[in-house]
């Protein structure tokens, strides 16, 4: 149906993108800092402030690029290296260019399939921050990024896995990019962080979902993966923070007619009437839009709609939503009506949904 986010409600609020890491610096595991005697401590910390500095030498960052290429460096000196790296780039885009083109694309690539599991944590989360900056999104593809991101996005630590999504979702704004992340697999462990995943994760992953699924081939691969069960999930309980996200993104599916099909086999109807019933005013206006886009060529599913009590609500929300939310509403409203006319006249031509929707 070609629709957009655009045609439901904004989408601008639910989904904030994934910035860089929100880790501590001075505490987490394999920071310069975590560790080591007082001297040591000292010298890291010096050498960490340094680093961190708005005006930094390119000698610095080719020190540190060096560090990690070395074939006798020791794991302690490349996780140093790898951190100082990732916090160069964490809020300093002149940072992110230098390091662009001093050449720490590859080495960090390299510590995305690292088996110590704080170098590929502190080289995803570098390659995340350094992809804040347009400018590398194309480089870091074509140093060969996005098949390790999506193996750490299966296998990594909780962080990892995270930062993994975001790193994901940035590249996917390159539009060809969506394509090579859906092929190498990502789809499935993104489903699986938004089930499984804490907080942060299942937003990082819906929102990182919501981009790939601008394209009908990555919509497709979601619902083969299951996505639209988690999704309904997370709707049906406003305790998560999610229905927003989860709604938005399950709008996206229904545009194909796998999704509309997996929406009503999941029991997604009364999910999203009650939505309609008692959401916010962005949750009952993305469910209505929801609901219409399902029930325009399904009378079957009409007949659901109403039977679960749809229509006073859709009255309400016509007669006191937003512009787009009175539109939507009214049209399902009136939609609504007709199956009930002409089931009343004896009409026999109701499809299942399941064969409806094909």
């Amino acid at each position: 149906m070609g629709r957009s986010f655009s045609d439901a409600a904004d989408s601008s609020g639910p989904f904030s993108e994934c910035n860089s890491d929100s880790s501590g610096e001075f505490s987490l595991p394999g920071s310069p800092l975590s560790g080591g005697s007082g001297s040591s401590r000292a010298a890291a910390l010096h050498r960490l402030l340094i680093s961190c500095s708005a005006d930094n030498s390119d000698e610095v960052i080719l020190g540190l690029i060096s560090d990690l290429e070395s074939p006798s460096a020791s794991i302690d000196l490349q996780r140093s290296a790898a951190m100082e790296l990732r916090l160069l780039a964490k809020h300093n885009q002149d940072n992110r260019l230098k390091i662009a083109r001093a050449g720490a694309f590859r080495p960090l690539v390299s510590l995305l399939s690292h088996s110590d599991p704080i170098l590929q944590e502190n080289g995803v989360t570098a390659i995340l921050n350094l992809s804040l900056c347009d400018e590398n999104k194309e480089m870091i593809a074509a140093a060969g990024a996005i098949k390790p991101l999506v193996r750490a996005l299966k296998n990594g630590t909780p962080a990892t896995r995270e930062n993994a999504a975001c790193a994901l979702l940035r590249l996917s704004q390159i539009d060809d990019h969506k394509i090579t992340i859906g092929l190498s697999g990502a789809i499935p462990p993104l489903v699986n962080l938004l089930q499984t995943g804490g907080p942060r994760a299942k937003k990082d992953a819906s929102t990182a979902l919501y981009s790939l699924c601008s394209t009908r081939e990555n919509k497709i691969r979601a619902i083969h993966a299951g996505i639209v069960r988690p999704l309904l999930d997370l709707m049906a309980d406003p305790d998560t923070g999610m229905v927003d996200k989860a709604a938005y993104v399950l709008f996206t599916l229904v545009s194909v007619p796998e999704g509309r099909t997996a929406t009503v086999e999941e029991d997604g109807i009364p999910v999203l009437v009650e939505i309609v019933e008692v959401g916010t005013q962005r949750q009952k206006e993305i469910a209505a839009a929801t609901l219409l886009v399902i029930c325009e060529e399904n009378v079957f599913c009409r007949l659901i709609v109403a039977r679960e009590g749809a229509i006073p609500p859709l009255v309400a929300l016509s007669e006191a939503g937003s512009s787009r939310a009175k539109q939507k509403a009214m049209a399902l409203v009136e939609l609504l009506r007709q199956p009930r006319a002409a089931a009343a006249g004896g009409g026999g031509g109701l499809v299942r949904a399941s064969s409806g929707m094909q």
